[in-house]
């Protein structure tokens, strides 16, 4: 079991206004959004760049019909990569200066293609993102219709806000998992009504857990689409998720094809993960407690093959602290290699052992 604290870490940092106590009322703002967006692609040496007053960035960008449009302080970032000159440098440089080393930097690259994104949500139109040729965008306003369609507003239905310590509470912004600005969505429901009965989970002891998922992404260029699915104890106060196992993410990064990988794999899949009965979940985790692995030379054996040599040794130590028996089954593998990865520090290489962990629970035969 480990914690996760993706959604706490958004909790921690989102202003009031990137709140939502609902996914209908976040989809009305980035549907408003949306409708307020132009997306075109120019060529780079149509661009340049010109200084300003009134700007956040002290530049306006300058395309073919001769108005001037300013950067938002993200899209300024890719403007400064597109030309390969460090944005934190531009920033600090006089706006004339920063101007001519962006103009010199479109004039001396190859002719290439830049995706514009225009928006004008407030009367003012501004530059969201500059992006590469390849870029394929998948809108956050999509991602929210479609999770309505799936699961519900988030209040009301099987998957809602989680609430307090597996306790349901009323969603206010202050203690809500929906979150989106401009630049990025990030969306945590569970189903804690539908809890899987977990026979001799800890200890001989029974247990429950519950389903939940985070989707994320940014339609700018911010990052990718992610969908993380996993089975939780419950989630704290602060938006922490405790007791998590069976965690896997699936990430798509927004290339070309990712609309249309999008329409035709994911939202399937969220689709059968919508309706996936817990029944199936039970059977799973008790045949993976089932499965035994054989004897001490065999389950050193096992995890050699699946894990580095440290890994391994942890791995081992930390399922005997856990429960006070050496490994025996690929759910004791499972288990402590998540109680393992709780303590790694940086966050890639403790997800990578626990989709190491899925991998094992992917062995299990289930009739």
């Amino acid at each position: 079991m480990t914690t996760l604290m993706d959604a706490s870490n958004q909790w921690a940092s989102r202003p009031a206004d990137q709140r939502f106590v609902s996914l209908t009322e976040m989809q009305d703002r980035l549907t408003h959004l949306r409708r307020n967006s132009r997306a075109t692609v120019l060529p780079n040496r149509s661009l340049h760049a010109a200084p300003v007053e009134g700007s956040d960035t002290g530049l306006a960008v300058i395309g073919p019909g001769g108005t001037p449009v300013s950067p938002t302080h993200w899209s300024f970032g890719q403007l400064a990569q597109r030309v390969g000159a460090p944005a934190g440098y531009l920033r600090n440089l006089p706006a004339p200066i920063a101007a001519d080393c962006i103009n010199w930097g479109l004039r001396q690259r190859d002719v290439e293609e830049l995706g514009v994104l225009l928006q004008r949500p407030n009367g003012h139109t501004d530059i969201a993102a500059v992006t590469g040729p390849n870029y394929g965008r998948i809108w956050n306003d999509e991602i929210v219709r479609q999770t309505i369609r799936l699961f519900g507003d988030g209040r009301t239905g099987q998957f809602t806000v989680p609430g307090e310590f597996g306790v349901a509470v009323e969603v206010t912004k202050a203690n809500t998992t929906l979150f989106a600005s401009d630049r990025d969505c990030f969306i945590f429901l569970a189903d804690e009504k539908n809890r899987v009965e977990i026979p001799n989970r800890r200890n001989g002891q029974p247990g429950t857990l519950a389903r939940g998922f985070f989707i994320r992404n940014s339609d700018v260029g911010a990052a990718s689409f992610d969908i993380d699915t996993f089975l939780l104890d419950y989630v704290c106060m602060n938006r922490i998720v405790w007791g998590v196992t069976q965690h896997e993410r699936v990430s798509f990064r927004h290339s070309k094809g990712a609309p249309e990988r999008f329409a035709e794999q994911i939202a399937p899949a969220l689709e059968r993960y919508s309706h996936e009965a817990t029944a199936g979940i039970v059977k799973s985790i008790e045949a993976a407690r089932e499965a035994r692995i054989g004897d001490k030379d065999a389950v050193t054996k096992f995890l050699a093959e699946r894990f580095t040599r440290s890994q391994a040794t942890a791995i081992a130590a930390a399922h005997m602290t856990d429960e006070g028996r050496p490994i025996e089954t690929l759910w004791d593998v499972a288990t402590a290699a998540t109680a393992y990865a709780r303590g790694i520090e940086y966050q890639d290489d403790r997800f990578a052992l626990e989709r190491a962990a899925g991998k094992v629970l992917d062995m299990v035969k289930v009739a």
